[in-house]
């Protein structure tokens, strides 16, 4: 569900002040369209049924936009269920680095994370 304001919606998804770092990392390159949203859905496959998705494109009919830390982002309405109340978070140790997701609405996660089953 999608609160309105104008044409910016409330938050679904959550970026962390990490994530959103990292977002504005990743804008900053040289060559980068400054028109591009941060892109967050779901696909199918991966070891628990569906895959999140990560990516920069320019906004569609179908798509909700909304703001998360200062990172403009998106959502196709029709993975909105997937997708409202997760958080993104960037973590980065010794062994890994990466996005990683904490979905409340996944009834299983695969080990890696990167999918979820609802």
């Amino acid at each position: 569900m999608f609160i309105g304001m104008s044409d910016v919606a409330i938050a679904p998804v959550t970026l962390t002040e990490a994530a959103a770092r990292e977002i504005r990392n990743f804008r900053s390159q040289p060559g980068f369209n400054p028109n591009q949203y941060l892109r967050i859905g779901v696909k199918g496959g991966g070891c628990s049924g569906m895959s999140y998705v990560l990516g920069f494109d320019e906004k569609q009919d179908a798509d909700n936009e909304f703001e998360s830390n200062g990172v403009k982002c998106l959502i196709n309405k029709q993975h909105s269920m997937y997708l409202l109340g997760i958080e993104v978070d960037w973590q980065e140790n010794d062994e890994s680095r990466g996005f990683t997701f904490s979905n409340p609405n996944a009834s299983n996660s695969c080990g890696c994370g990167s999918s979820f089953a609802v």
